[in-house]
């Protein structure tokens, strides 16, 4: 209920702002507000159709729409006009003569005339009358009301007995209303003399029965009347900016019932859609006029919103729970709430902690193979393989630890190939499938270091098929890791003196053996001793 009275409200505040007439124009005539886009001279209307003539002359000045001959009784930005039209009526004599009577012409230039909120109206008990379309035979329709004596109408009724009423169909601009009569009267003089016809703002006219002998409403009867802007949707006016009708905070809507279409104000504004700036539509103050909130009001542009004071619980609003006085002796402490908040907060800190401690673990990791690098010659050796790039094709590499670790599934036992007293050796599997031998020391001489760097370089670039190939190393363990190529075959030592092979070698085959072995060692002792003396 309050909010309905609420909008009730909005909506009076709207039409009472609305009224507003272009700046520097008349915004009255008599008693009749004019807003724009009506108005009474030149450059205050927005065109012809909407130009209201007011006689000066008389004490009360009368407004007058199309060229000065329909009185004007209320204008609505809302499409609509209210204005005063003519009765048709036709009186008899006793005898059946007709003694007066007018028919009625009405014609308007560029409006409609509402159907939805007129109808057409017949008084009499001898009576039949039509309504046609005046500017041709768009439509035409009738009414008629008979009765046989006074004692057969119901006050207050239209349904035929004294009084009948019809529709007539949308986008009329005129009628004329003809009347006709069975008998003229005759049988009904003594109490309805004279038929009567005209068009009426629906429910405005109560009949009785006392029409019949003289219509009680001596002047005109209110119509209502539909206007709009020009004859285009709104779609295609807006595409025409100069002669878009809409302003400011505004929207454009379809007219339902004549051609064109009519500005509004958006909700929570008030004014004059069709003018701009102050006389335009305006944010309206709710906190002032309406005071809605039970509590602090707080208005925004176009509308408003409630707070309760600090203490107080509720909405804000007046027309709900308002604000209500917090008790606080029966608010019990949120353990749930801080609990769970508590939990959270603590799971959160853990999760931190746990990313810290692996980054400063794998922070720890990387400065301890950056110190085994250094340690091992990791700098001398990447300038040496510099320089012998130069010269040679092929050079040793140098390996990291992840990928000596997953060459041979981190050190798997299962493939050792060989131990001795200066490390094991390891039977591996790199990334490009190469299948290598890598020897892991167990001890390393720190002065040494220099010299290790030099024979690594050396021996990688000995290529002699007597000779087990070097391919690199790794320097990011505490030990360097020295890799081969791998020899499937076994050692010359397992060759030579293997219960099974040694009695099949001849002789000739022993001598070339230890020919091509002596050669393979005097190589690899001067590339040692260039290495060592450059």
């Amino acid at each position: 209920m309050e909010f309905a009275l609420l909008v009730l409200i909005l909506a009076s505040i709207a039409t009472t702002t609305a009224a507003q007439a272009k700046p520097g124009c008349n915004s009255t005539c008599g008693e009749l507000n004019i807003p724009y886009p009506f108005g009474t001279t030149d450059g205050c209307y927005r065109d012809k159709n909407f130009l209201i003539t007011c006689s000066s002359t008389s004490r009360n000045p009368i407004a007058n729409y199309s060229r000065g001959n329909i009185q004007v009784l209320n204008i609505s930005l809302d499409g609509e006009i209210r204005i005063s039209a003519w009765r048709a009526n036709q009186c008899y004599l006793p005898s059946g003569n007709r003694s007066s009577g007018d028919n009625v012409n009405f014609r308007l230039e560029q409006f409609t005339i509402s159907n939805t909120k007129n109808k057409f109206t017949v008084i009499g008990c001898d009576t039949y009358a039509f309504i046609d379309d005046y500017w041709g035979d768009r439509f035409s329709t009738g009414c008629t009301a008979t009765c046989r004596n006074i004692t057969d109408v119901v006050n207050g009724t239209c349904f035929g007995i004294g009084c009948c009423q019809t529709s007539f169909p949308t986008g009329v601009r005129g009628y004329n209303i003809s009347l006709k009569s069975y008998r003229n009267h005759t049988a009904v003089w003594d109490f309805n003399p004279c038929s009567y016809g005209f068009v009426v703002e629906d429910g405005y006219f109560n009949f009785s029965s006392l029409d019949l002998k003289d219509l009680r409403n001596k002047n005109d009867f209110p119509v209502v009347i539909n206007w709009a802007i020009g004859n285009e949707t709104c779609q295609k006016a807006r595409r025409n900016a100069t002669s878009y009708a809409c302003k400011d905070n505004s929207f454009c809507v379809d007219s339902e019932n004549a051609s064109g279409y009519l500005c509004k104000c958006k909700d929570g504004f008030s004014g004059n859609p069709y003018l701009s700036g102050s006389n335009g539509c305006q944010d309206i103050d709710e906190c002032k006029t309406l005071r809605p909130c039970n509590g602090t009001c707080h208005n925004l542009f176009g509308s408003y919103n409630c707070s309760c004071p600090l203490g107080y619980k509720g909405d804000g609003f007046r027309n709900s729970t308002g604000c209500t006085l917090v008790d606080h002796s029966k608010q019990q402490f949120p353990y749930k709430d801080v609990a769970l908040g508590a939990g959270l907060g603590f799971a959160a800190l853990l999760v931190i902690i746990l990313w810290l401690y692996l980054a400063l673990q794998q922070r720890k990791l990387i400065n301890l193979k950056e110190r085994f690098f250094r340690q091992n010659g990791g700098f001398i050796l990447q300038q040496q393989l510099s320089r012998q790039e130069r010269t040679f094709s092929e050079t040793a590499k140098i390996f990291t630890a992840e990928e000596l670790k997953n060459a041979t599934k981190n050190y798997d036992e299962d493939l050792i190939i060989g131990r001795g007293g200066f490390g094991i050796v390891y039977k591996g599997l790199l990334a490009d499938n190469r299948v290598v031998a890598i020897k892991k020391s167990k001890i390393v001489d720190q002065s040494q270091i220099e010299q290790f760097i030099n024979e690594v370089v050396v021996l990688s670039q000995i290529n002699h098929r007597n000779v087990v190939k070097l391919l690199g190393c790794c320097l990011e363990t505490e030990v360097p890791l020295l890799v081969y190529e791998f020899v499937n075959n076994g050692t010359l030592f397992d060759y030579i003196h293997g219960e099974s092979e040694a009695s099949d070698i001849s002789w000739t085959t022993r001598l070339r053996i230890a020919a091509e072995n002596s050669r393979g060692t005097v190589i690899s002792a001067l590339c040692c001793f260039n290495a060592n003396n450059p």
